[in-house]
């Protein structure tokens, strides 16, 4: 499933997928993979919402992901 609001977030923050790989210390193709479903190890997933200031469980909660978009997009 493709995590709309990652890519909506950190567009919004104004970073590049390279800026936020650069950041996490990931490979920005990883990264992609990440924004396009892949679902990351938990400790990358706590690093890249630390840095963007999103919840991390939305790599692995299906209803978070439907409830975060859903709050913003409201």
């Amino acid at each position: 499933m493709k995590l709309n609001i990652l890519i909506q977030h950190r567009k919004l923050l104004g970073y590049s997928q390279q800026d936020v790989a650069n950041k996490v210390g990931i490979d920005r193709s990883y990264y992609t993979k990440i924004e396009n479903g892949l679902k990351p190890s938990v400790k990358v997933a706590k690093a890249i919402g630390h840095f963007l200031g999103l919840d991390w469980t939305i790599f692995f909660d299906d209803d978070c992901v439907k409830n975060t978009q859903n709050k913003s997009s409201a």
